[in-house]
């Protein structure tokens, strides 16, 4: 049996692209190994395949991805393995260089528009690196996987290679019923509340929380839920309380993959508003908006290209440029409040997901891994 090694450099804990990713692999008759990091307040993984976490000295910065990129090359230097895959970027030169060495298969499965991040858009110096270590490694690649068509798109032009399409998509399941007045009651939701559900699993500035947040008091008859954490959690926590909304934004932190199902059933509508302050956040097309149409619950996102694409071809929910509380208000209360649109956009949902589910994009892995 052929061993699969992969590698991320976050703590696997939440990451829900790469356990599909690892069960696909299984279910084509590979053993497989997934590598990540260990953060101080990582909680447990418990999967169907075996995982490593890298415990590192240097918690963030240029330190750190320099010593978990050094110890992940020894790592994979001297581990059994017929295949190497480098989730993003900063997991992409070691594997080269470890396939080179050990004349090992290698798939590279970019997560997103790494050098249209917006962390290094300002930081010459970092983006240059990035930059050199793309170009470097990008010429030797021969499977390449991404998450979006303009990524896609995007790597195509610059280099000229076959790029693979593979979004980050649930599985079509049929999910358990749930008591929507229990879960409502453990959160502390009046039951007479509609939920609004906002998930991120990295909650940072100009992600969508402080439209959400700031929208809170013109939504009407509805709780707002926060699914997730980042850096800008406290200082959403913080607008919260010093505008005295406790009982109008919930937030729970991060929570398990099934949990985050839990709550997305529970919810009636879904948003999802990044803003367009990066190539990357342009480019990107979340897990949360198929999480929101899987669970069959309307969407509100702002207008940026890839999600648009989704809402507008399938008739799931609606699209706005305008991204004031007013105006982010305002459409989430026209779909609430219209009995006739709501069902019809969660009518469209039931529809897309048959579509749209990791079922149909692990074919596209099927083929990647069957021509190794």
């Amino acid at each position: 049996m052929a061993t699969v090694t992969l590698s991320v450099i976050n703590d696997l804990y939440s990451d829900q692209r790469l356990d599909k990713v690892c069960n696909s692999l299984i279910g084509m008759g590979f053993e497989v190994k997934l590598v990540g990091r260990r953060y101080r307040n990582s909680p447990e993984v418990k999967r169907e395949y075996r995982t490593k976490r890298i415990h590192l000295l240097f918690k963030r910065g240029p330190l750190c991805y320099a010593e978990f990129n050094l110890r992940l090359f020894f790592y994979l230097l001297f581990q059994k393995t017929d295949i190497l895959v480098a989730n993003d970027l900063d997991t992409l030169l070691p594997n080269l260089l470890v396939s080179k060495i050990r004349r090992k298969k290698l798939v590279y499965d970019s997560h997103e528009y790494f050098l249209g991040i917006l962390e290094i858009q300002h930081r010459a110096p970092v983006k240059w690196v990035w930059t050199q270590i793309e170009k470097w490694c990008f010429p030797q690649l021969d499977h390449i996987i991404t998450v979006s068509q303009s990524i896609v798109d995007l790597y195509r032009k610059e280099y000229g290679k076959e790029v693979h399409l593979v979004r980050n998509i649930p599985l079509l399941r049929e999910y358990k019923p749930i008591n929507k007045d229990e879960l409502k009651s453990e959160l502390g939701i009046p039951l007479d509340q509609k939920v609004v559900i906002f998930q991120g699993n990295a909650i940072h500035r100009d992600r969508g929380g402080e439209e959400i947040v700031q929208a809170a008091p013109y939504i009407e008859q509805a709780v707002i839920l926060i699914v997730g954490d980042g850096d800008m959690v406290p200082d959403l926590k913080n607008w919260v309380k010093e505008h005295q909304l406790e009982d109008k934004v919930i937030f729970t932190g991060r929570v398990a993959p099934e949990i985050l199902r839990k709550y997305t059933q529970m919810a009636d509508l879904g948003v999802t508003f990044d803003k367009n302050v990066s190539p990357n956040h342009y480019y990107s097309l979340p897990n949360k908006l198929f999480e929101y149409i899987h669970a069959y619950i309307p969407i509100v996102a702002s207008d940026l290209p890839e999600r648009k694409r989704i809402i507008e071809t399938y008739e799931v929910g609606e699209v706005i440029e305008d991204l004031s509380p007013q105006s982010v208000a305002t459409a989430i209360n026209g779909i609430l409040q219209d009995p006739e649109r709501y069902a019809r956009y969660k009518e469209n949902c039931v529809q897309a997901a048959q579509d749209l589910n990791w079922q149909k994009e692990e074919l596209v892995l099927q083929k990647i891994y069957k021509n190794l």
